[in-house]
């Protein structure tokens, strides 16, 4: 009665059986795992000194271009 499973990937405890995840599941919950943590230390990377308050948010990202490209387009007309 106690725990075993059926020699087919599954494992029963107290009457419930867990059975073994498919490939596919496996691969792709690595998959979004990877993904889940790229784009954390991508925000990171972005945002960290605001959220550490090292920097405060209306300081800009560094360029210190405040014109937002707008010579550019001058530059463009004539």
């Amino acid at each position: 009665m106690g725990g075993g499973g059926d020699g087919h990937g599954s494992t029963t405890y107290k009457g419930f059986t867990m059975h073994q995840p498919k490939r596919w599941h496996t691969v792709t919950g690595k998959g979004m795992c990877a993904l889940m943590w790229f784009w954390i230390l991508y925000r990171a990377k972005q945002d960290g000194p605001v959220v550490l308050g090292w920097r405060h948010p209306w300081e800009g990202h560094g360029h210190g271009d405040h014109s937002h490209g707008h010579e550019h387009e001058n530059e463009a007309s004539h």
